[in-house]
């Protein structure tokens, strides 16, 4: 079932070159989809685009099968969370817990269900020890899981993380990507990733590859993540494991082409055994 339809869309910020250009692609309800492209490739307009935040120049889109209008914006609205990239940007209350209540106070959320609420939220990205915290003592990564509690709290069907790892040290990322795919073992909810993470793209159901605010690629991570040449000519990265394979090739050394180090190593041991 498709939970989101783009139609043709385009978008201009000077109103002369197209930072999307006519881009038409859908997402599956309850799928992990990755979008990634070089910066300027028109990734994070698109979600903004998807969120009512910037208006189309023509084009359409769908959620759950309603039309994106004025009409249907906070319906919409209320179906689609979002995380941003500067997790400073997103903080609103003077403790974690006040900023996960924000968005339930204005959904007119009953005080007596919130706690519930705030609770159950934070224990879903391990951040109920630091609830009555300030944010500044936060570190990035925890102040990103807060910033995905309070969107969880929030209930949507479709969560986008826009670049929500990009501003983060090593370990920032493994925690955002590790409730990524906690939330998509769930299989509840539709998430659409932003990023430069290949390894997460790898991880992804499905990922889109822009260029120019066009889609170039698209399809299964396992078969666009082995077209090295092309990503390579778009300045984009690619696995570890299959830049691996691609030395121990040059080396006399033949393995199937794998997106993850699980499926090459126990490849290399194979080879090992029969050796």
């Amino acid at each position: 079932m498709k939970q989101i339809e783009i139609k043709n869309l385009t978008y201009s910020y000077d109103h002369e070159s197209l930072a999307v250009d006519h881009v038409s692609f859908s997402i599956e309800k309850g799928s992990y989809t990755t979008i990634i492209g070089h910066n300027g490739s028109g990734k994070s307009t698109i979600a903004k685009l998807i969120i009512g935040l910037l208006e189309a120049e023509s084009g359409e889109i769908f959620v759950d099968g309603l039309p994106l209008n004025l009409e249907n914006l906070a319906a919409i609205r209320s179906k689609v969370g979002i995380v941003f990239q500067n997790p400073d940007n997103q903080f609103i209350g003077a403790t974690v817990r006040d900023d996960i209540a924000f968005g339930l106070e204005n959904h007119c959320v009953e005080q007596e269900k919130m706690d519930d609420i705030i609770n159950r939220f934070a224990e879903k990205v391990n951040m109920t020890r630091y609830l009555d915290s300030e944010p500044s003592h936060l570190s990035g990564g925890q102040k990103q899981r807060v910033a995905i509690a309070g969107v969880l709290a929030m209930n949507p069907d479709v969560i986008i993380f826009d670049e929500s790892t990009s501003m983060l040290d090593p370990q920032g990322k493994d925690e955002i990507n590790r409730v990524i795919q906690e939330l998509h073992a769930d299989k509840k909810m539709t998430i659409i990733s932003i990023t430069h993470n290949i390894e997460e793209v790898a991880q992804s159901d499905h990922v889109l590859v822009l260029e120019k605010g066009k889609v170039v690629m698209e399809g299964d991570p396992k078969e666009i993540l082995l077209q090295t040449d092309k990503l390579i000519k778009m300045n984009l990265d690619i696995p570890f494991s299959v830049k691996m394979q691609l030395e121990l090739a040059k080396n006399g050394i033949k393995a199937d082409q794998y997106i993850s180090m699980e499926g090459l190593v126990n490849e290399l041991c194979q080879y090992n055994l029969k050796k």
